[in-house]
């Protein structure tokens, strides 16, 4: 079972889920956000000590204005974990969280050992940009993160239509509030030069993408594992850019083949 829990980091509130039993592992969400319903915390729990820190601007975590660019982000990130008490944990991170924790293990190379990055940001390849998701309408978001974009539709409104009010309402205030976050780092592109420092990382690093990710075109599942030392990669069939809801027991599997336990 995941459970919700609270810090104090410099006097800032920070929301966390944690869960399971096992290794410890912190988990860094996407420019969505995480629940605790989450299925790929819930898939994790079952092998793992689950920790996921929401941003600010996240779930019950305070904004924080403090918070400026990538470095403020990366180290409120490093000093997460150590007032969680945990000591070198498996990190992981999807898509926007993916950035955030390739940018730990850039930083503190001898602090991480193990690294999962799932479909990040991070890297700019002129030949093949990405989407903005800031100019993305409603409408538009579950043919470009879902493989199975009515599956996605489903999932996002949970059954509503895409267009009913009742939705749009939710969905745009906590956009609004979630993206002042996200666009300190993802726009206008998503280039904040960790490109330039992957090569400090040390950890034993896969990365995993899904095949039909149309928001980060897998070949930059290649320029990623071009620059880490010894990444590995693991391309998932069927699953778009939000495979952490559609394949949680495929990474988890993955995590497990790769010695991450």
């Amino acid at each position: 079972m995941i459970r919700s829990t609270h810090l104090s980091l410099r006097g800032h509130k920070v929301d966390v889920l944690i869960g399971g039993d096992g290794p410890d592992l912190v988990f860094f969400h996407g420019a969505a956000g995480v629940t605790a319903e989450d299925p790929l915390l819930t898939t994790l729990a079952a092998q793992y000590r689950v920790h996921a820190p929401l941003l600010p601007g996240y779930g019950e975590s305070a904004e924080a204005t403090h918070l400026r660019d990538m470095l403020d982000v990366t180290l409120h990130s490093q000093d997460v974990v150590e007032e969680l008490g945990l000591a070198r944990p498996i990190l992981v991170g999807h898509s926007l969280g993916g950035m955030i924790a390739a940018e730990m293990a850039a930083i503190a190379p001898r602090e991480v050992e193990k690294l999962a990055l799932i479909a990040p940001f991070g890297l700019w390849l002129g030949d093949h940009p990405i989407p903005d998701i800031f100019a993305t309408l409603p409408h538009e978001l579950p043919a470009l993160l879902f493989h199975d974009a009515a599956l996605g539709e489903q999932l996002m409104t949970g059954g509503l239509h895409l267009e009913d009010p009742q939705f749009l309402i939710g969905f745009l205030v906590k956009s609004a509030r979630q993206l002042g976050m996200a666009g300190k780092l993802l726009f206008p592109i998503p280039d904040r030069g960790l490109g330039d420092r992957l090569y400090r990382v040390r950890a034993r690093t896969l990365i995993l993408w899904g095949e039909n990710d149309r928001l980060i075109p897998p070949i930059y599942a290649s320029a990623f594992a071009a620059a880490i030392t010894g990444a590995r990669v693991v391309i998932l069939p069927e699953a778009g850019h939000l495979v952490t809801v559609e394949k949680p027991d495929a990474i988890r599997a993955a995590l497990a083949a790769a010695g991450f336990g």
